[in-house]
């Protein structure tokens, strides 16, 4: 698809007008997304009567998928359709899963809604987390090199949006629950998408394209993916279905998924070793080449075996992806902590009294708003005054690692509560605006740091993939909190909620801080390396 190019008639100091568009759209699909998940762990308690660890495994399983899939949109991106008909295209899940969401309520048969809640999750854990990355990404895409240094306050709006949305959804879909029933309260979120799809459409004559750069090893590809997610899938099931079989089960996926990598490993290496002239192959091939060869040297010249065997773009790609993914491998901690206000937080506020405004309720999914509010406070404070103010000191992995420290706080916060709970008081649901408060912080810290992270810090021809692997933290994180529900599962179904559990996560979110610190300190940002091959 070709286009004007609408950055040569844009000036430097001004964002590109088509801007506008992407944030509408993602303000809007924000509003969708957020509106359903807000209500969704109540409905899985309350009217399909599933147990807290149940209800909480539920939640972020979606969770996963949905941040898994935009590994998938991502590569379809990059590879085959382009950011903007992959946004596009794709976002018809979207809007079909909602639709399929809101029919739950119009049954009255308990298998019957369980089947059409599965089948409307689904598609929008495709939809949704098939454009997530694309979206970010397509919006970097219309600042040409002279406007560069606007990404920061672009992302920084970017993220305002999204939090915009999620604000207004967690105050009103709750309430059109609460009059209108749980099909209207599915249904305004499906027509939010349509019209997320819409504005997006609208800035069509305006954007600026880059194109797919092709994938001639794209059936490997899905094989290896489509594997992946069918057996985390089948994990996860066995836990809910079958928990004294998941161990088993566990070890089994894991053995045959190490017999396939070392099998692929060996012909890996040793079709580069016999190639006579460079080679281009994918990030990941190239990068995991080089790992085999630094383990086989005993650690000894990570990046001359990359570039004396590939090309210079492909070892360029190869060895950032291994620079950026040792920063991500440390972020799922955090977000399996974050995605507990959707599941474990709103459980917990379940237990807390109820605060009335007026004559506005303000309960455990209302509480939810706080999140983004205080968000957008922090947002503008920090990108226009406290990043400046601190110049090269508050580089990005540096504000990620006290985001780490502030999170495990959180918790600590949330422990202190629940453990009060059990003995007895009736608390305030405005005791949880504190840990709130101290999880949006490290939020703000980690999120939108990560975002512009994941596009600085990526090759040209893989800005959508490497978004994705940020998205894909996330569902990694999701994942962790599906399996420690499961492997610490106590046979009631309501121990994830508890003091104990929530102070685990606090432990285990500090150490991995510190791992992060280190980490961090070692990383050479992109623009302190050579430039990027053409």
């Amino acid at each position: 698809m070709t286009s004007p190019d609408p950055q040569s008639h844009t000036p430097s100091g001004r964002w590109p007008s088509q801007v506008k568009f992407i944030l509408g759209n993602e303000g809007a699909e924000r509003f969708s997304y957020y509106g359903m998940k807000g209500i969704l762990t109540v409905y899985l308690t309350t009217v399909l009567l599933m147990s807290k660890d149940h209800a909480s495994s539920i939640v972020h399983l979606f969770g996963f998928v949905n941040y898994f899939m935009p590994v998938l949109g991502a590569w379809i991106s990059d590879r085959f359709w382009g950011r903007y008909r992959t946004i596009l295209w794709i976002s018809l899940s979207y809007c079909l899963g909602h639709a399929v969401l809101a029919c739950t309520d119009l049954t009255h048969s308990m298998d019957s809604k369980t089947m059409l809640l599965y089948a409307g999750l689904g598609l929008i854990a495709f939809g949704s987390g098939g454009i997530k990355p694309c979206v970010s990404a397509f919006m970097g895409d219309q600042f040409g090199p002279s406007q560069r240094h606007l990404l920061n306050k672009a992302y920084a709006a970017f993220y305002w949006m999204i939090n915009l949305g999620s604000t207004l959804a967690f105050l009103i879909i709750p309430w059109v629950r609460d009059t209108h029933g749980y099909s209207w309260a599915f249904g305004i979120p499906g027509i939010a998408m349509g019209i997320a799809t819409i504005i997006f459409y609208l800035g069509t004559p305006r954007y600026e394209h880059v194109p797919p750069s092709g994938d001639p090893a794209w059936l490997s590809k899905v094989a290896w993916l489509a594997a992946l997610l069918l057996s985390i899938t089948g994990l996860i099931l066995v836990s809910l279905k079958a928990p004294a079989a998941f161990n088993t089960s566990l070890w089994a996926v894991l053995t045959a998924f190490t017999v396939a990598v070392i099998l692929w490993s060996v012909k890996l290496v040793q079709s580069v070793n016999a190639a006579s002239s460079p080679l281009d192959l994918s990030a990941f091939s190239v990068w995991w080449y080089g790992l085999l060869r630094w383990f086989g040297s005993r650690f000894r010249n990570f990046s001359g075996p990359i570039t004396e065997k590939f090309t210079p773009v492909a070892a360029d790609q190869g060895l950032s992806y291994g620079r950026i993914l040792s920063v991500f491998a440390m972020v799922p901690v955090f977000w399996a902590l974050f995605d507990q206000t959707f599941s474990t937080w709103v459980l917990q506020g379940g237990q807390m009294k109820k605060y009335l405004l007026g004559s506005y309720e303000i309960g455990a999914e209302q509480m939810l708003s706080a999140n983004p509010i205080f968000v957008l406070m922090m947002v503008p404070f920090t990108t226009l005054v406290l990043y400046p103010l601190l110049g090269k000191i508050a580089t990005p992995l540096r504000r990620m690692a006290f985001g780490m420290v502030l999170a495990a706080l959180s918790f600590v916060f949330v422990a202190w509560l629940q453990q009060r709970l059990e003995a007895g008081e009736s608390l305030s649901i405005l005791w949880q605006l504190l840990p709130y408060l101290i999880i949006t912080m490290a939020e703000v810290l980690i999120s939108t740091t990560g975002l512009e992270f994941a596009f600085t810090q990526a090759p040209k021809a893989m800005k959508s993939t490497i978004t994705g692997y940020w998205q894909l933290t996330v569902a990694v994180g999701n994942l962790l909190v599906v399996f420690i529900t499961a492997a610490l599962g106590g046979g009631h179904g309501d121990e994830s909620v508890s003091s104990g559990r929530f102070m685990l996560y606090a432990a285990i979110t500090a150490v991995v801080a510190v791992l992060f610190s280190l980490i961090a300190a070692r990383y050479r940002y992109r623009d302190q390396l050579a430039p990027e091959p053409a």
